[in-house]
């Protein structure tokens, strides 16, 4: 088991592994500083920015959907036609990509799939914006996600106009924080820490820079009072990594989404609206997460960014709505409400406009959105009345953007359009088609077609559009960048808010693991009711403690009990009689770790994604996994920090059948699950099971009502390898001396949480959960 000291050197030596692509085979598949176990960190390269960050220059694109994030710019002089065999072609490259690329300065940073089979990862790409070439590549493991490889690499990175520093989400919750120079800053694993759910479709939300925080959002199910899953939205300190604010949207999602924030000033108060996985657009307040206002209108989550006209939010969505069985989605909503937001919010409403994927853009009075089907609408921003329609093919993923009066937009079909649209109608200025090529690795949904797919927006900066297909990126435009590619600067915050009374208080940092005996120095931060935050304060703060975590002084510094004691609780802070919060944490001995859940009335509250899911049987002394929610039947649940490595994870399981199926058990060690498979007869050893390639996989005999031990153990090798064993046999039989599975990992992951697996096609019974450290 780790040691907490010497951290840093440890992690400095991961990332070295990690930048390198892991050459050859193996089976499959990738720190913490010591009080904030969950934070894989480096020293920050800056302090804490203050609370508004810099202006963002115009041709600067740091942003998935601009410096504005709504997918306009002020450049002027753009190209309206080019082609991909040379024409105003300053540059290709062969990185292909889903999500957007972002450039600042003179790099281009673009997230992707690299490699193949069993050495496909997800990573991070800087390229040289003025030529393509490549200037570093960040390369990190996707693990225990269901994503599959040609789904890898949904979101976009987004730069720090303050630091030039770098941020990102992976497809298996890896949230990150890069120096200009691809060194990491610190890392969190928000599946081991918040339960954020990975499914097949991959979709990941792209990360939002404000006020000092990085900002993403996701289904979420994790421990205690976040244990119930839903759309959550979480922000971490940009230069440390730590949780600032948590929030919950309250209502149960429908599936994973993308959709981009956009974060604008309404009616004196800064708001970060976005869509859910709750068929909800939600504003909030960026600075503290409070929910101001939701307007629910679809059965099935957004994908679609909002735009901002007046104080009317424009929204839409391609789903099935609330009110009655039609299908798609366009309104203006009266932004300046709070809470549920209901009918008398919306000024106009245009049903069946399936705007579902593509992002709409505001082009002053007009509204331009492409529909599922590839058509381009004009619809009139202030009444909704729709000024044209022109095709342009047949499947729309990709959002257009706006620029010198121009449109630019891709289509699934690998058609690239130039458009220049009017109140009367649209002309196309350039039209091409870009015939396939070499297919990037990891993209397999592609393979064999005759064309280069288009699912990324473009991002306009230095004069040029830069635009991705699934396999190449096009830089389109001059060679030699212009001197100013400009109109004037874009403040990426409003720094001369005024400032109110006391309204709200917030406990930093938030969402802890600590060990017993461990100190943490806790602030309560002031925000007025628009959440600006107040500068210093004389405030009284009466902290307090719940659930017998350990004691707390005056200024806010605590001191976690010496019991090795596993618990959950919070800190809590009130100032003056009306203003109160909490900040949640663990307090975790390091292994060994043991349950054999006689008398156990509930699950620990500590652990995550286990509540509602499993069921204790006091009477039996078990641990039950049942079928009563299909929704829910599947479920990995993790038991500690994120950062141990070299132990065993050990656990008796016993499957009914239903309906000629049994279920499947297993046990999570250090991103590894080793799983019994009931109703295919066979045991599997994975890291990221859709990669076929990086599981290993052995028969084996199951039989329902009897009694199985399930035994992974994970052992950290020199040169960045893991090798992983795993066993099965019956309790009430001898352990056998051979592991059934030994398996070398030759892109190993060095540390992980801690777990277990259940997926009750039929129910099934836990007993003698046990987490061992190797001797």
């Amino acid at each position: 088991m780790n040691s907490r000291s010497g951290r840093p050197l440890r992690i400095l030596s991961l990332v070295a592994l990690l930048v390198t692509a892991a050459a050859g085979a193996g089976f499959s598949s990738t720190s913490t500083q010591p009080m904030f176990a969950e934070i894989h960190r480096l020293e920050p390269a800056a302090e804490r920015g203050a609370g508004f960050a810099l202006a963002v220059a115009a041709d600067d694109w740091p942003d998935w959907r601009g410096p504005r994030r709504d997918g306009t710019s002020t450049a002027t002089g753009l190209p309206e036609s080019w082609s991909p065999d040379g024409e105003n072609l300053a540059w290709k490259a062969p990185y292909g990509a889903l999500s957007t690329p972002v450039v600042f300065g003179d790099r281009l940073y673009l997230q992707n799939a690299a490699g193949a089979g069993a050495t496909t990862q997800e990573r991070i790409v800087a390229l040289n914006a003025d030529t393509g070439e490549l200037v570093w590549e960040h390369r990190f493991n996707v693990t225990l996600s269901d994503a599959p490889p040609h789904r890898v690499g949904w979101a976009s990175p987004v730069v720090d106009p303050e630091t030039g520093n770098i941020y990102a989400l992976g497809v298996a919750g890896t949230l990150f924080g890069l120096t200009p120079d691809g060194e990491l800053l610190w890392q969190h694993y928000l599946s081991e820490v918040f339960g954020l759910v990975s499914t097949h479709g991959g979709r990941t939300v792209s990360p939002v820079i404000d006020q000092g925080n990085v900002i993403i959002s996701g289904v979420t199910a994790g421990w205690g009072s976040m244990a119930r899953g839903m759309h959550r939205f979480l922000a971490f300190d940009k230069a440390t990594g730590q949780v600032a604010w948590v929030s919950s949207t309250g209502t149960q999602p429908y599936d994973t989404t993308y959709a981009p924030p956009i974060v604008v000033n309404v009616g004196g108060s800064r708001l970060l609206i976005a869509g859910g996985s709750d068929g909800a657009i939600h504003a909030l307040k960026p600075s503290t997460g409070e929910i101001v206002w939701r307007f629910p209108m679809s059965k099935r989550g957004i994908n679609t960014g909002v735009l901002l006209y007046g104080d009317r939010a424009l929204i839409s969505h391609g789903e099935e709505n609330l009110a009655d069985s039609r299908m798609g989605f366009l309104a203006s909503i009266d932004a300046t409400g709070s809470g549920e937001l209901g009918g008398d919010a919306v000024d106009w409403s245009v049903f069946e406009h399936l705007g579902g994927y593509s992002s709409p853009v505001l082009d002053g009075e007009r509204l331009y959105q492409i529909d599922n089907s590839a058509n381009l609408v004009a619809f009139d921003a202030a009444s909704g009345g729709t000024l044209w329609r022109q095709n342009l093919g047949t499947i729309q993923r990709a959002s257009p953007v706006l620029a010198d009066g121009k449109l630019y937009a891709g289509t699934r079909n690998g058609v690239f359009y130039i458009l220049r649209p009017s109140a009367d109608g649209v002309e196309i200025l350039d039209r091409d088609e870009l015939a396939s090529t070499a297919i990037a690795p990891g993209n397999g949904d592609t393979e064999g077609e005759e064309f280069e797919p288009i699912i990324a927006s473009v991002a306009i900066a230095r004069g040029r559009i830069y635009m991705a297909s699934e396999s190449n990126i096009y830089a389109i435009g001059p060679v030699v960048a212009p001197a100013s590619a400009s109109g004037t600067a874009v403040p990426s915050e409003s720094a001369g808010a005024p400032m109110g009374v006391p309204a709200h208080v917030q406990i930093y940092p938030q969402e802890l693991v600590i060990e017993p005996g461990e100190e943490v120095h806790f602030e309560a931060r002031l925000f007025d009711a628009g959440g600006h935050r107040l500068p210093g304060s004389s405030a009284v703060v009466e902290w307090g403690v719940q659930g017998g975590l350990g004691t707390i002084g005056a200024d806010g510094t605590f001191v976690a009990s010496a019991d090795p004691v596993r618990r959950g609780g919070a800190v809590t802070a009130r100032v003056g009689d009306s203003l109160s919060n909490s900040a949640r944490l663990r307090v975790s001995p390091p292994p060994p770790w043991r349950y054999d859940f006689d008398d156990m009335e509930s699950v620990p509250p500590y652990w995550i994604s286990a509540l509602g899911k499993f069921q204790p049987d006091p009477q039996a002394g078990v641990l039950i996994k049942t079928n009563a929610n299909p929704f829910l039947k599947r479920t990995r649940v993790y038991l500690g920090s994120s950062d141990l490595h070299d132990y065993t994870v050990q656990v008796d399981f016993n499957t009914a059948t239903e309906r000629r199926r049994l279920g499947d058990a297993g046990v999570i060690a250090q991103r590894y699950a080793l799983i019994a498979f009931g109703t295919k007869q066979r045991l599997e050893l994975q890291s990221w099971q859709p990669e076929t390639a990086r599981t290993t996989s052995v028969p084996a005999s199951i039989r329902s009502g009897t009694w199985y031990t399930l035994k992974v153990n994970t052992e950290n090798l020199p040169d960045g390898q893991v090798r992983v064993r795993g066993k099965i046999w019956p309790r009430d039989e001898a352990e056998p001396d051979e592991w059934t599975i030994d398996a070398t990992d030759a892109m190993g992951s060095r540390y992980g949480s801690p777990g277990f697996y259940g997926d009750a096609h039929a129910v099934i019974s836990f007993d003698n959960l046990e987490v061992v450290p190797n001797p």
